[in-house]
């Protein structure tokens, strides 16, 4: 059966994707709010197919923390259902990812269409200001910068250190950080094809106030509130856990 509901889901997905292709061309001629909710509808029909398909849902805890205003989200990374159902959550987001993705045909192509910052993770000093300079431009112009710390998808009870780039816009910039944790990748793991059922837990915690305060203490705060928050919602044993730690699974 897990078989059978993950194929009928990758048929939908790529279903879905030929449908919206012809909607690229229209995209392209619209103001960029109405062209990112346009995309982001093919991302909402993924995740209800993703229920109806695999019986895989999601439980949010914390939205009351979500602010009225724009801020940096920063969380964890361990699956590709993250970049779906943060667009559930977050509207109008601008992602920091990798430009490779771009390039992707039909996806990337739609990808490209929201404006996110692309950057070339091997460009060090030049990636860094890519993330300050473009971030500060989408979030003054009212948009949510989400950014995933550790740089990739990492496994379920994984340690990768978090990149210093979410941090460093917020001390820059003066907008806040909301840390959000979950444990997707239990349920749907990176490159995995089989989606299990269940019950994903994605969790929003308290604005983490930026204004005034350094790099490293930004970081800190975040890292902490997100590690501790996936311990707590894990369904890993505790044992399996503690065996993979500090062994980071790269792309």
């Amino acid at each position: 059966m897990l078989i059978l509901r993950s194929t009928l889901y990758a048929l939908g997905m790529w279903l879905a994707t030929l449908v919206y292709l012809p909607l690229i061309p229209v995209a392209l001629v619209l103001p960029e709010r109405p062209r990112v909710w346009l995309i982001a509808r093919w991302a909402h029909a993924m995740t209800a197919w993703l229920e109806l398909t695999c019986g895989l849902r999601c439980e949010v805890e914390g939205e009351e923390n979500i602010p009225p205003s724009n801020c940096i989200v920063m969380c964890n990374h361990q699956s590709a259902w993250e970049t779906l159902y943060l667009q559930l959550v977050f509207h109008d987001p601008a992602w920091v990812l990798k430009r490779e993705l771009l390039w992707v045909p039909v996806f990337g192509w739609g990808l490209a269409l929201t404006r996110p910052i692309a950057i070339d993770r091997k460009a060090g000093r030049k990636a860094m200001q890519q993330v300050l300079t473009q971030g500060r431009a989408r979030l003054d112009a009212g948009r949510w910068v989400v950014i995933f710390p550790e740089g990739t998808r990492v496994a379920p009870g994984v340690r990768k250190p978090f990149n210093i780039g979410g941090a460093m816009l917020a001390a820059k910039s003066g907008y806040p950080v909301i840390p959000v944790a979950h444990n997707a990748g239990e349920y749907w793991p990176r490159r995995g094809f089989l989606k299990k059922p269940g019950t994903i837990r994605l969790v929003i915690g308290p604005v983490i106030e930026t204004a005034g305060r350094g790099t490293a203490d930004i970081n800190r705060d975040a890292e902490s509130w997100i590690r501790s928050t996936m311990a707590r919602i894990s369904t890993l044993p505790a044992d399996a856990a503690e065996t993979k730690a500090g062994t980071a699974d790269s792309r």
